[in-house]
């Protein structure tokens, strides 16, 4: 299955809750990542504030992960 975001389908049987298809939908969005891609254009972002904001996720990721690391090594 490709992923394109431009057109996308639910196909809604006989008996199927309006609640599930619609966890369906929301579902689809997200792994198209359909509202990523409409924040991202919602608003431009120079290139060095996007390249500034990415190394600062990454530097926030590797604090984490060190920091779980070292985390407790010892559970009464």
């Amino acid at each position: 299955m490709t992923k394109k975001s431009e057109n996308f389908k639910v196909k809604i049987g006989e008996g199927v809750p309006v609640e599930k298809v619609l966890r369906k939908f929301k579902r689809m969005c997200d792994s198209y990542g359909v509202v990523r891609q409409y924040r991202d254009k919602e608003s431009y972002k120079k290139p060095s504030i996007r390249d500034k904001e990415k190394r600062e996720a990454a530097e926030k990721r590797r604090r984490k992960t060190a920091s779980k690391s070292r985390g407790s090594g010892r559970k009464i």
